[in-house]
C-alpha cells in the first residue's frame, strides 16, 4: 500500500529526475543517502522550538490535547509557530478533536501536518487537505490489523500503556515496525526513544522517521537542549545508509 498521494507515475518520475546524475536510481546503483526524519514533539515554548531546529529537527509537534502536560492552546501554539523559520514541519497533535477544533488550529497556527492520536476514523482523517499522520498504540502483532484501514501519509507507532495516549516513555517491540512497513513504508517510530537507544531502534525497525517527547525532557513539557542534540545526532548518524528508490521518493515527496 502506498501512502496517499505517492502512487502516481508523475510523482515517481519527479523523484527520479530529482535524484538523477551521478546516482542512478533506476539501475539500483544509487549512492544517495536518506537521513531519517526527526520530530520533536510536545513543544511548549519558542526557546525549545528554536533549540530543536538548531539541533537539526525536521518537524515539531504541538499538542492540542488538554489532559497532556505538554498541552498548548491554539493562541499559544500560534505565537510559537510564528517564530519558526521555513522548511520545518509544523505538526498539530490531536486526540479525538472535533472537525471545527482541527480546522481552527490549522487556520490560526499555520499547521502543515495533522497527527491524530485517538480513535479517529479513516473517514475523519480524510476530511482535511493537509498531510496526516495516524498514530497507533502497539501492544503486539494484533495491534497492526487496523493500520490497513488508513490511507494517511504516515503511520506513527507508539507504545501501548493502559489509560495513556502517548508521551509515556514506554517502549514496544521495534521489530513490529518492520512488519508494519510491509503495508506502508512511511513508518514513524515513537515510544520510549532516548538518545541512548535511538540508534538501535533505527537499526532494528528502519523507520522513515522517529518521534520523541519525554525522552529528551528535563521535566514534562520542558526540553533539555543537550538531550535533544544528542538524540538527533544519534538518529542521523545511524540513518546515513544506502537508500532504496522508494525511500528516496518518500523523502522528496513528503
Amino acid at each position: 500500500m502506498l501512502p496517499r498521494g505517492l502512487g502516481g507515475p508523475r510523482s515517481l518520475s519527479i523523484a527520479l529526475e530529482h535524484n538523477a546524475g551521478e546516482d542512478n536510481v533506476v539501475s539500483g546503483k544509487s549512492r544517495a543517502f536518506v537521513s531519517v526524519r526527526v520530530k520533536i514533539c510536545g513543544i511548549t515554548s519558542a526557546g525549545d522550538a528554536l533549540a530543536s531546529i538548531e539541533a537539526g529537527a525536521d518537524a515539531l509537534g504541538f499538542m492540542f490535547y488538554e489532559p497532556s502536560p505538554r498541552h498548548l492552546n491554539i493562541r499559544a501554539a500560534a505565537e510559537i509557530i510564528r517564530e519558526l523559520p521555513p522548511f520545518v514541519a509544523r505538526v498539530g497533535v490531536f486526540v479525538n478533536p472535533s472537525e471545527e477544533q482541527a480546522r481552527r488550529a490549522i487556520g490560526e497556527c499555520g499547521l502543515d501536518t495533522l497527527q491524530f492520536h485517538g480513535d479517529e476514523s479513516p473517514e475523519f482523517c480524510r476530511r482535511f487537505s493537509l498531510k496526516t499522520i495516524k498514530a497507533f498504540r502497539i501492544r503486539d502483532e494484533t495491534s497492526l490489523a487496523p493500520l490497513r484501514e488508513f490511507s494517511s501519509e504516515a503511520w506513527l507507532l507508539d507504545s501501548y500503556v493502559p489509560g495513556k495516549l502517548g508521551g509515556t516513555g514506554a517502549q514496544f517491540n521495534w521489530k513490529l515496525a518492520s512488519a508494519a512497513a510491509k503495508l506502508n513504508p512511511a513508518i514513524i517510530l515513537a515510544g520510549g526513544l532516548t538518545p541512548e537507544n535511538v540508534r538501535q531502534a533505527i537499526a532494528e525497525a528502519r523507520p522513515y522517521g522517529v518521534d520523541v517527547s519525554s525522552g529528551v525532557e528535563s521535566v514534562p513539557g520542558k526540553k533539555d537542549p543537550a538531550k535533544v542534540r544528542a538524540f538527533i545526532e544519534a538518529a542521523k548518524a545511524q540513518s546515513n545508509r544506502r537508500s532504496s528508490p522508494f525511500e528516496i521518493l518518500l523523502n522528496f515527496a513528503l
